[in-house]
């Protein structure tokens, strides 16, 4: 990356960007034309698609082994962040440390000895272990039966019950009031406490909140895809996804059939009241986990008049590893967005250096562990947030920008996916809308936005875990391609210019978030 003490001669760099690149921005105006006036598109010029291509056919080699999550490759890809950050003079907010750690485990399959009054159970056949923390023997004459375990602002299962330390039994589903809609919502459309996995994701994490020690959960659709999985992973002695790995003792979660759940409630389909439900449970699992240690890694501009209110630019860091002796490069998922944030980060120091920084601080995010489950991000903002999430005022998450859609057959090359921007906060996408059309003119596509979307990428990558926890977001995205968790997936198929103009787009939207008076409203609430 150039130099930052040539700043004193920032025409002459725009001017030197602008013959050396291809770029899709607008031409300059009169305003940005006089050497006299610095000003946002000024710092954007530094932007440029030379330097990006440079720096991903860099982090997207051979070399960094496909970084997979806690993996040698990973370790070189964080080292090379870090540098990269040390040699643009840009802080960490954790001192000389870059790194956040982030705990992981990697879980073989356990297997669990379980019998209900006197009757043993099958793994597999009746029961899955999915999650242990812990090795496990006990023995209990009650269960808490606690219905379909939902525990939201207009309905919980968990009101006036005491399960603090103890173990629960819940089923799929979610009641619906004599018209047909999810009491929840309020309407037909699926919730977060119906929809399959995130409907699994939700109902743990309400468990957990309520001080849970162990959740045996009945769905059978969802046991019917997991036992055979599970089986295969225990059969062959590998290790299991990779989880986070709580500093706490954690909860320990089985999901079963009918009937191991009916044997511990007999009237368990038609019964939706939670009670204490006297049954003799009888279970022994042994914790096979193996720690695994990982890192995001975070750099920092300190804002120069409203520092305590943190804008946070993310992307993962992370990909697919090696498979079958094949490096999955990882260029577009998500080099691009990794080293587009390296740019973006350059154009915010070469402001600050000039006597122009951002009123607000600005955290720039890269998470691990995206490919896993959005472990990275969501460390971040559940367990560790280095910066109070109330003093979040939003998050611009960058997630594969360097392709084109084939599936897109009308509009404009030059484009991107937003995602989420009107989510949380209609300020936010006029803004977003307002800051496109005065510096970069993309053709902004909200087809993924919509709420009917199958594939559900608002919930996919690591914007989702601020989002649930109500800062406003946008995604930033440009579909899949044929190439996508592929070895294929390799710098010389990067657009470059596509990547420098939409990089920019985000610059200019975080420039003026950061520096607009008032910080971005939030005038809806997070039903994630």
């Amino acid at each position: 990356m150039k130099k930052l003490l040539i700043l004193l001669c920032i025409p002459l760099i725009i001017a030197s960007c602008a013959t050396s690149t291809k770029s899709l921005a607008p031409a300059p105006t009169p305003e940005t034309k006089s050497t006299n006036v610095v000003t946002p598109a000024t710092y954007a010029a530094t932007i440029t698609s030379d330097e990006l291509k440079e720096m991903l056919y860099k982090y997207a080699s051979d070399e960094f082994e496909g970084r997979e999550t806690g993996e040698k490759g990973q370790k070189l890809a964080v080292d090379y962040l870090k540098t990269k950050y040390q040699d643009m003079g840009i802080a960490s907010p954790l001192g000389d440390n870059y790194f956040q750690d982030v705990p992981l485990e990697k879980q073989k399959v356990a297997e669990a000895q379980l019998s209900v009054n006197g009757k043993n159970f099958e793994n597999f056949k009746d029961l899955i272990a999915v999650a242990v923390s812990e090795s496990v023997d006990i023995l209990i004459n009650e269960v808490v039966y606690v219905g379909y375990g939902i525990d939201a602002d207009n309905y919980s299962d968990y009101k006036g019950v005491d399960v603090k330390g103890k173990i629960v039994l819940a089923k799929a589903g979610e009641p619906e009031d004599v018209d047909g809609n999810y009491i929840t919502s309020g309407d037909k459309k699926e919730t977060k406490w119906t929809n399959g996995r995130q409907s699994l994701s939700s109902k743990s994490q309400a468990a957990m909140e309520n001080g849970v020690k162990g959740l045996i959960y009945l769905d059978e659709g969802l046991f019917s895809r997991y036992a055979p999985y599970f089986k295969r992973q225990a059969s062959s002695g590998s290790a299991g996804r990779l989880s986070l790995k709580n500093k706490e003792e954690g909860m320990m979660m089985l999901m079963v059939n009918k009937n191991l759940a009916t044997a511990l409630h007999s009237e368990i389909m038609d019964d939706n009241t939670p009670k204490v439900v006297n049954t003799k449970l009888k279970m022994t699992i042994e914790n096979n986990s193996i720690n695994i240690s990982s890192e995001n890694v975070v750099a920092f501009i300190e804002g120069s008049e409203k520092p305590e209110e943190i804008l946070v630019i993310s992307a993962h860091l992370d990909h697919e590893g090696v498979k079958n002796g094949k490096v999955y490069n990882g260029a577009d998922d998500d080099g691009s967005g990794t080293i587009a944030i390296l740019e973006i980060a350059e154009a915010f120091k070469t402001a600050q250096l000039a006597g122009d920084a951002p009123k607000r601080s600005i955290l720039f995010l890269h998470v691990t562990g995206e490919e896993k489950g959005l472990l990275g991000s969501r460390y971040y903002t559940d367990m560790n947030p280095i910066f109070p999430l109330k003093n979040t005022v939003a998050n611009l998450n960058i997630d594969m920008i360097g392709r084109i859609d084939p599936k897109r057959k009308e509009g404009s090359r030059n484009y991107v996916y937003l995602i989420g921007s009107d989510k949380l906060s209609s300020d936010l996408h006029n803004l977003s809308e307002e800051v496109n059309k005065k510096y970069t003119n993309l053709e902004l596509d909200y087809t993924y936005n919509d709420e009917n979307d199958p594939n559900r990428y608002y919930y996919r990558s690591d914007h989702y875990n601020f989002a649930k926890n109500n800062v406003p977001v946008i995604f930033y995205f440009n579909g899949t391609h044929a190439d996508y968790h592929k070895d294929t997936d390799t710098p010389d198929k990067i657009e470059y210019d596509l990547l420098e103009n939409r990089t920019r787009l985000v610059f200019h939207t975080a420039w003026e978030i950061a520096n607009r008076e008032e910080r971005i409203v939030v005038d809806k609430t997070s039903e994630q």
